[in-house]
């Protein structure tokens, strides 16, 4: 059995909701084994991002300017036409994707990086947008560790087993209700 067919996400973790009316940000923390310019080079190289991301960007994400993110793992490919606003290597990068803006900071801790994710989402799907940006967290993090176990996103994730129990704890710990 591969790592990947083993492959079984842990308990929610390391998220929380900021409520300002109708705008919910999601907030995910995770703390990475890695130095901050090695985890930056995951989250701008479009190489890396196609390993673990819920999108492919048609250029590094480490400049500022337009960039196209198409969204996989979806029946149909979305393709959104965005720019990327800040991008302050290895600490800070900003950018909106489908309809939401994303903003990760990267923080030095021991030999590692603390990294915290922002996502603007819409509420009825938090619960959601946490369980998938959690499994991209793990995919990540074995990516980092140089053991790869490829893309976990969008109707492949669903189908892992822990999926609902995930999107469950999350949609609990945020007092919301999963989509049907």
């Amino acid at each position: 059995m591969s790592s990947r067919e083993k492959y079984m996400p842990g308990p929610a973790a390391g998220a929380d909701v900021k409520k300002e009316g109708e705008t919910w940000t999601l907030v995910l923390v995770r703390e990475l084994r890695h130095p901050p310019a090695t985890v930056w080079q995951a989250l701008t190289d479009p190489a890396q991002l196609s390993q673990w991301a819920p999108f492919d960007a048609d250029r590094s994400l480490a400049a500022v300017g337009s960039v196209k993110l198409t969204t996989v793992g979806i029946p149909t490919p979305q393709v959104s036409e965005t720019k990327v606003k800040r991008a302050d290597e290895p600490r800070l990068l900003e950018y909106s994707w489908g309809g939401g803006d994303l903003r990760w900071e990267l923080e030095p801790i021991g030999n590692g990086t603390r990294l915290t994710l922002w996502h603007n989402i819409n509420r009825n799907f938090i619960a959601w947008g946490a369980a998938g940006w959690h499994v991209c967290f793990d995919v990540l993090e074995r990516l980092l560790a140089g053991e790869p176990i490829g893309r976990i996103v969008g109707s492949d994730a669903m189908q892992f087993e822990g999926w609902h129990r995930l999107t469950g704890e999350y949609a609990k710990q945020f007092s919301t209700e999963n989509p049907s």
